[in-house]
């Protein structure tokens, strides 16, 4: 019995530095955040007061505010669709047995590889009607072709989702692909035999034994999407108008552009509730997947 408490103690030393480290770097921020989207801070006007929920009141008026939640709604769909549908269709492709297939494996991830601000830098001018890459290629088949992409509302959006996918969906193949590995051979086999053509094989064996995978993956990558705001800042700073603006964007530029904290830390509160909601939601789905 002794033994066993002093092993215990031993134990809780070992893991309490760690504990330590994870008060101060999340439970912290989280409560200090809370705490903040109570009180009006305007740091250039030094103003500090306390406003209750007048902040929360305030962003669901905000027609910028409205506008980035639009949009990141639309984003991480229109997203995630696309992962999952050119996701599975890669990585069906990557799991085909040919000459070459571990250096394509290879080339297929460097996107992913590379930093999301360089990407989104690149593709600002890619998207160029003048001397963008985009254009260029589109005007082979068309000479006539002009279109400014990111100074359109619809094209601007499209674009930025665009290059999001381009980005991220190779590792999210690649994932997939990890997932093929552990359905046998022998299934396929003998669903041939029982006379099961490709495509049936794929709705009946290839997708249900993925499904937690996919579920799971779908998971951290609409997290991640929630989040994004690297690729705005870059490639188009919110613009045109404030039609790309993600939420997180948003947050930053009230906290670090026009010094609001107070009013940033409220629409980083709901963003905090949206995710944690949608968190408890798919892994509530996931415990019902039987595969």
């Amino acid at each position: 019995m002794y033994a066993s408490r002093k092993y215990l103690a031993i134990a809780w030393i070992l893991v309490l530095p760690a504990l330590i480290i994870r008060v101060f770097t999340t439970i912290y921020p989280i409560i200090e955040t809370f705490r903040i989207s109570l009180y009006e801070v305007k740091l250039l006007q030094g103003i500090r007061e306390f406003v209750g929920f007048d902040n929360f009141i305030q962003l669901f008026q905000d027609s910028k505010v409205i506008t980035s939640m639009g949009f990141t709604v639309i984003f991480v769909v229109g997203s995630m669709i696309g992962h999952i549908v050119l996701g599975i269709a890669l990585a069906l492709i990557l799991n085909m047995k040919f000459a070459g297939q571990k250096i394509l494996r290879t080339i297929v991830l460097l996107p992913w590889a590379m930093p999301m601000v360089v990407i989104a830098m690149a593709s600002k001018w890619a998207f160029n009607n003048d001397y963008g890459l985009i254009n260029d290629f589109v005007r082979w088949f068309n000479p006539d072709f002009n279109l400014d992409w990111l100074i359109h509302t619809n094209t601007a959006r499209f674009a930025v989702i665009a290059v999001d996918l381009w980005k991220d969906l190779p590792f999210f193949a690649i994932l997939v692909l990890a997932g093929l590995q552990f359905i046998s051979a022998e299934m396929y086999e003998a669903a041939k035999i029982d006379g099961a053509g490709p495509i049936r094989s794929f709705i009946s064996i290839t997708l249900p034994m993925l499904s937690r995978n996919i579920l799971v993956l779908s998971i951290f990558f609409t997290m991640w999407r929630i989040t994004s705001f690297d690729i705005v800042y870059a490639m188009t700073s919110g613009g045109p108008g404030e039609s790309t603006a993600l939420i997180a964007y948003r947050v930053t530029t009230e906290a670090f552009t026009n010094l609001n904290t107070g009013y940033a830390a409220s629409i980083a509160v709901v963003l905090f509730l949206v995710m944690a909601l949608l968190s408890w939601l798919s892994m509530s789905a996931a415990k019902r997947v039987d595969y």
